[in-house]
C-alpha cells in the first residue's frame, strides 16, 4: 500500500541549519496544506526533516533553488509534477499475504457462491503488487483455475503501479508465500537473474491496474464490487476525508459485499454503511 512517511517525530524546521535548501515552518505548513488538497492526507506535526529530505530531491529534479518558489509553482500549476509530489511524500510497506487471516476469510466467502459465480474485487492500495497478487492466489487456490473473477488494483501512485504490472519479486521478498505456492503461481530467474522471481501470466491476466486517487470524485467504476481490499490507507485521513471515501466505497459495492480494512482502521461510526462481521472485515448494507 501507499503510507505518508512517517517514523519518529523530527525536529522543527527552526533546528535545521545548515540544509541544502532553505526550509521553515512556513514551507512544512503549505506541503501539509498541498499534500492534503491532492490526497487527502493528513500530514501531522513533527515530520520536517523527512519531508525536508524527500522535497529536496524534487528541488533537485526540477531546478529549483527553494521550497518557495517550488511551492509556489505547485500552487499556480497542474501537471505532472503533482504526481511526482504525492509519490515523494508516500512510501511502501506491503508484503504478501499480510493479514492472513483475511485471507481466509476471502477463500470462505468466494467458496460460498455457487460455482462459476463472476465475483468483482477492488483493491485499491495496490502498491508493488504483493497484495493483490496474494488475492489472486487465494481466489485460484478457493475457486479453482477456472475462477471467474477479475481483480481491479489501484493506486494513487503511477510508478508503484508499473512495477505491480511486471510482477517480479525478489526470493527473499517472497516471505509468506510457501515453496508450494512460488512452485505453482512464480517463474524463478536463471542466469543473470537467479534470486529472482516473476508472477505467472496467468495471474496478471486476472488484474486490471490502473491508478485512482480515492479523494477525487472521478472514480472509473461502472460495475459493482463484490468485494474490496482497503486496508492500512484510511488511518491516514481524517474523519471527514473517512466518512466521504467510505461512502463512495459504499456506492461502488453490491450489498452484502465484503470490505476488508487494516488492523489499527474501525468504523464503528459509519455503521449505517457497514455492519462489523469479523476481525477488521465489514459487510456493505
Amino acid at each position: 500500500m501507499r503510507l505518508p512517511v512517517g517514523g519518529a517525530s523530527d525536529a522543527g524546521g527552526a533546528d535545521m541549519q545548515g540544509r541544502e535548501f532553505a526550509w521553515t515552518d512556513a514551507d512544512f505548513d503549505r506541503v501539509q496544506a498541498l499534500i492534503y488538497q491532492r490526497a487527502g492526507i493528513s500530514l501531522h506535526d513533527g515530520k520536517h526533516a523527512m519531508v525536508y529530505s524527500r522535497l529536496s530531491r524534487r528541488l533537485r529534479d526540477t531546478g529549483y533553488q527553494s521550497f518557495k518558489d517550488y511551492l509556489g509553482w505547485l500552487e499556480t500549476h497542474d501537471g505532472p509534477e503533482w504526481q511526482e509530489f504525492v509519490n515523494a511524500l508516500t512510501t511502501n510497506l506491503t508484503s504478501f499475504f499480510r493479514e492472513q487471516h483475511h485471507f481466509e476469510i476471502f477463500a470462505s466467502h468466494l467458496k460460498s457462491r455457487p460455482a462459476g459465480t463472476a465475483w468483482r474485487v477492488w483493491c485499491n492500495a495496490a502498491s508493488t503488487g504483493e497484495e493483490p497478487y496474494s488475492i489472486i492466489m487465494t481466489a485460484l487456490e478457493a475457486l479453482g483455475p477456472q475462477a471467474n473473477l477479475t481483480l481491479t488494483a489501484s493506486d494513487i501512485d503511477s510508478k508503484v503501479l508499473a512495477s505491480a504490472a511486471q510482477g517480479v519479486y525478489r526470493l527473499e521478498g517472497l516471505k509468506g508465500v510457501n515453496e508450494e505456492r512460488i512452485q505453482r503461481f512464480f517463474l524463478r530467474g536463471k542466469g543473470g537473474n537467479a534470486g529472482m522471481a516473476r508472477v505467472k501470466p496467468e495471474l496478471q491476466r486476472m488484474i486490471e491496474f490502473i491508478s485512482v486517487n480515492l479523494i477525487r470524485d472521478d472514480w472509473p467504476f461502472r460495475q459493482p464490487f463484490d468485494v474490496v481490499f482497503c486496508r492500512n490507507v484510511m488511518i491516514y485521513f481524517d474523519a471527514p476525508t473517512q466518512r466521504k471515501v467510505l461512502e463512495r466505497i459504499h456506492r461502488v459495492m453490491a450489498p452484502g459485499g465484503l470490505l476488508f480494512v487494516g488492523h489499527a482502521e474501525n468504523f464503528s461510526e459509519s455503521r449505517d454503511l457497514f455492519v462489523l462481521k469479523g476481525k477488521t472485515v465489514y459487510e456493505r448494507r
